[in-house]
C-alpha cells in the first residue's frame, strides 16, 4: 500500500510541475504579445517635418481641407474624399477620372478660403499647393493654425527649384502616412511610374532632343519655364527646354533671346482668361517671336496648367508633350 501512495505522490508531483511549466510558457507568450503591441501603437503617432514646422498626427485627419488643385487631385487619388471637408482654387477642370470623387467634396471658394471659413468647417488638416495658400492672401500661418489645432502642409514639390518626379511622390508618401493609407500611396505612385515608363518607351532612341521653349505669357518680353518642373516633363518627354539653365523656377526672357536660342516647338500653357489660342495668335503676329522655327513650322503643344503641376496629372502631362514632339512614334 505504501508503494503505491509513493507512486501516486510522484505522479501529482509530475503533473504540477508540467502544469506550472505551461502556465509559465502562456505568461512568456502573453508578455511577448503585449510587447509586440506596444510598438504598434506607439507607430500608430505620425511626426512629419514639413514647411519649417514639425508637427505630430496622433490620428488621421477626418476634417481635411485642399487649398489647390494639384493637392486637391493627390486627396482624391489616395481616395481621401470621405476625410474632407472642403476644397478650394482650381486652375481648370478637375482631373476627369477624379470627376466623381471630386463631387463629393464641398467647394468653399474659387480662390482660398477665408480663416472663418476654415474654422466653420471644423478642419483638422489643410493642404495647400503653393506658399501663398498659407501667405497673406491665404488661410493664415501654419504657427497660427496650429494654435487652432489645425495641422498644415505645404506640398513640398511645388515650392522648391528643381523639382522631379520623386519629389512628388515624397509628398504622396506624406500624406498617405498622414492619413494611415500607405498602400494606396505606394499603389499611386506605381502606378504613376508605369505610365511614364509606357510613354518613354515610345520615344526615338537616337535622335537629338528637341528645342523647345515653355511659353506662359508675355507681350513684352516672355515668361518661360527654368528650371521648374516644367523642365522635368520637358526633358522625360524627349525634349530638351531652352532655358533649362536658367536658375530660377518661372523666369521672364527677352524676344531676342528666345529668338536666338530658337525654339522647334512650343509647349503654349493654358489657363486664365487669356486662352492658348490666343497666345498663339499673339506668337504668330509678334515681329521676334514669329520668326522663330517653331511658329514659323506652326509646332504648338497646348498644356493645360493644372496638368503641368506637380501632381497626379505628371505621367498625363509627359504623354501630351511626348505626343507634340514626336506624333510619328504615337
Amino acid at each position: 500500500m505504501k508503494k503505491w501512495k509513493s507512486i501516486w505522490l510522484m505522479m501529482i508531483i509530475a503533473l504540477v510541475a508540467v502544469l506550472g511549466a505551461c502556465n509559465a510558457k502562456d505568461k512568456t507568450e502573453s508578455a511577448a504579445q503585449s510587447e509586440k503591441v506596444e510598438p504598434s501603437e506607439a507607430a500608430a503617432e505620425v511626426t512629419i517635418k514639413n514647411n519649417d514646422t514639425t508637427q505630430t498626427y496622433t490620428e488621421a485627419p477626418t476634417k481635411a481641407i485642399s487649398l489647390n488643385q494639384h493637392v486637391t487631385e493627390i486627396m482624391l487619388a489616395l481616395g481621401l474624399e470621405d476625410s474632407m471637408v472642403g476644397t478650394a482654387y482650381l486652375d481648370d477642370k478637375i482631373y476627369e477620372p477624379l470627376q466623381e470623387a471630386y463631387d463629393k467634396v464641398p467647394v468653399l471658394s474659387d480662390q482660398y478660403p477665408t480663416k472663418e471659413q476654415v474654422i466653420d468647417a471644423e478642419a483638422d488638416f489643410l493642404y495647400a499647393g503653393w506658399k501663398s495658400g498659407f501667405g497673406e492672401k491665404g488661410v493664415g500661418t501654419p504657427e497660427e493654425l496650429e494654435e487652432l489645432g489645425i495641422h498644415t502642409y505645404l506640398h513640398t514639390a511645388s515650392n522648391m527649384t528643381k523639382p522631379t518626379l520623386e519629389d512628388i511622390f515624397t509628398d504622396i508618401r506624406n500624406i498617405a502616412k498622414i492619413f494611415r493609407i500607405e498602400d494606396r500611396g505606394e499603389a499611386l505612385i506605381e502606378q504613376m511610374t508605369k505610365d511614364v515608363e509606357a510613354v518613354q518607351a515610345k520615344l526615338p532612341k537616337d535622335s537629338e532632343k528637341l528645342r523647345v521653349l515653355v511659353f506662359d505669357s508675355g507681350e513684352k518680353d516672355v515668361f518661360t519655364a527654368g528650371q521648374n518642373f516644367m523642365n522635368e516633363l520637358v526633358t522625360i518627354a524627349g525634349g530638351q527646354n531652352i532655358f533649362g539653365d536658367v536658375e530660377s523656377g518661372w523666369t521672364t526672357v527677352s524676344k531676342e533671346d528666345a529668338v536666338d536660342r530658337n525654339p522647334e516647338v512650343v509647349v503654349v500653357i493654358d489657363y486664365g482668361e487669356t486662352t492658348a489660342e490666343q497666345k498663339i495668335q499673339f506668337l504668330k503676329n509678334d515681329p521676334a517671336l514669329k520668326e522663330m522655327e517653331a511658329v514659323k513650322n506652326e509646332r504648338f503643344v497646348i498644356l493645360p496648367l493644372s496638368a503641368a503641376s506637380e501632381g497626379v496629372r505628371a505621367a498625363e502631362a509627359i504623354e501630351i508633350l511626348a505626343k507634340g514632339f514626336y506624333p510619328e512614334n504615337f
